[in-house]
């Protein structure tokens, strides 16, 4: 990168931005210390133009940052800094400094695939997927079949309720056979994404 932290005294704005909800978190600014500190320790850090100090996010609260990506814009004067937040932004308690929700409702897909996955590294006894797991790969198919076929019928009728409990089933199902073979639902997004393009 060739950052430019002569336009604003030293600082770059730097925009931050949750790694996967794609939502902004916050801005502050950067110096160059700041950014040589961030790329160093993985740790979001700052310059505080109230404290006149470095300030690495969560220093006090522990919400850090943790850092997954730094660009620059086109002018080479504003960074974007990709992170993973460690509990709420905002000094105020809020998820964002914007006053917004972190939240994605399709998000919710990989915090399942991620406990699913858990799971079958962990496989505690009072688990149903565990009891799947511990089936092996061929029941888990059967059952994600008998689902696709709950969902069918349920498609040719007219409620609503029971058509999407079924979908729902089937999506869980679907997620342990990944999880079973070693998968994740990034990888049939990037099938469908090539056969999109």
């Amino acid at each position: 990168m060739t950052l430019d932290f002569t336009k604003m005294n030293g600082l770059l704005p730097a925009v931050v931005q949750d790694y996967k909800t794609g939502r902004v978190l916050m801005v502050a600014f950067m110096s160059e210390e700041a950014y040589r500190k961030t790329l160093e320790t993985k740790l979001v850090t700052f310059f505080s133009r109230t404290k006149n100090r470095l300030w690495t996010k969560g220093e006090e609260s522990g919400n850090f940052l943790d850092l997954v990506s730094l660009t620059e814009d086109c002018d080479h004067d504003t960074l974007l800094v990709k992170a993973k937040p460690r509990g709420v932004v905002c000094h105020t308690g809020a998820d964002t400094c914007f006053g917004e929700k972190n939240t994605s409702g399709i998000l919710f897909l990989d915090y399942l695939q991620d406990l699913l996955a858990a799971r079958k590294k962990e496989m505690p006894s009072n688990s149903y997927a565990t009891s799947l797991f511990r089936r092996g790969v061929n029941k888990i198919a059967q059952k994600v079949g008998e689902e696709a076929v709950e969902l069918i019928i349920e498609a040719k009728d007219s409620n609503d309720e029971l058509f999407l409990n079924e979908a729902a089933d089937l999506m869980f199902h679907f997620l342990v056979l990944l999880t079973q073979k070693g998968y994740a639902l990034s990888d049939v997004v990037k099938v469908l994404e090539k056969r999109h393009s």
